[in-house]
């Protein structure tokens, strides 16, 4: 195809970008319109500019969903190339001298459904900087943090091993019984309950429950990982102690109705070094920040 020299081949514009991939990657006009901060109708029009712009469409559309054509998703991997090197680029000018390695802990059901939102908008901003992540235990986190392996780390706590000075809670929640939906695991007596280790702010909790109810019980299944503990639910083999924001709609939560005791609340605490550089304060305001949205829209 000749292309006139008089006629150059048009820019394209990283809001409209930004917005095109907000909608492929959350599958809804709508939810991308609350990421760009812009107004359902303003995306649509952006979408319909840039369609025009390429004359190619990009989402196929019907009533309950949005997915990306053939030509959508080859603009997708250019979408995101050059957003990233618009990132790289302005972070030069901006925040030239913020770099440098994040020495991250978080334990295993924050590290599934916390950290990648937050390290998707850390990179975002800060292209220069490297985390280096552990999952592990909140007890071992915990030491290792004192003893200046980690710059940063998430710990679960609850009123009672909530004892650590440098302590900052970001989140308080419900801690429930989850069973599987329409499962009898909660009839059994004893009644079969999946566990994590000793030192498990949610295992202790739970434990204390039952013992103030004298409600027999057997550690039926045992796992340090929230996979396996949501295996023997979906198996209908135990129940166990979760977080309320984690229990989906394949699971119950079993309350005083279903002869389950109250657990009560644990709390994510934050442990961040004293002396922490720019960039390790900038992980931590990043956690703040999305604890603060899921208060606000109890989702991550």
């Amino acid at each position: 195809m000749n292309i006139s020299l008089q006629h150059p081949l048009p820019m394209l514009e990283l809001d409209v970008l930004r917005t095109f991939v907000a909608i492929a990657e959350t599958g809804s006009f709508t939810s991308a319109a609350n990421l760009v901060f812009r107004t359902p109708s303003a995306v649509s029009m952006q979408i319909k500019k840039l369609e025009q712009v390429l004359g190619r469409s990009l989402f196929e559309r019907d009533a309950r969903s949005v997915s990306l054509t053939a030509d959508g998703d080859l603009l997708l991997t250019y979408a995101r190339r050059l957003l990233a090197l618009n990132r790289e680029t302005v972070s030069q000018f901006i925040a030239p001298d913020v770099s440098g390695i994040v020495r991250l802990g978080a334990p295993d059901d924050v590290g599934e459904r916390v950290l990648p939102t937050v390290l998707k908008r850390f990179a975002e901003t800060h292209p220069a900087i490297s985390v280096d992540v552990l999952i592990d235990q909140s007890s071992d986190l915990s030491r290792r943090f004192d003893e200046q392996r980690l710059d940063i780390t998430l710990v679960t706590c609850n009123d009672k091993t909530n004892s650590h000075p440098d302590l900052e809670v970001v989140l308080t929640e419900p801690i429930v019984w989850a069973g599987l939906k329409g499962g009898c695991a909660h009839l059994q007596d004893p009644l079969p309950v999946s566990m994590w280790e000793d030192g498990c702010a949610w295992r202790a909790g739970a434990l204390a429950a039952l013992d103030a109810e004298e409600r027999s019980y057997r550690v039926a299944y045992m796992s340090a990982h929230t996979a396996g503990q949501r295996a023997a639910i979906l198996s209908d083999l135990a129940v166990a102690p979760l977080p309320q924001s984690c229990v989906d709609e394949k699971l119950a939560i079993l309350g005083p109705a279903d002869g389950m005791p109250r657990i009560g609340n644990y709390h994510l605490g934050m442990l961040l070094r004293t002396d922490a550089p720019p960039h390790v304060k900038a992980v931590a305001d990043h956690f703040r920040a999305t604890f603060d949205d899921f208060r606000r829209t109890g989702s991550y």
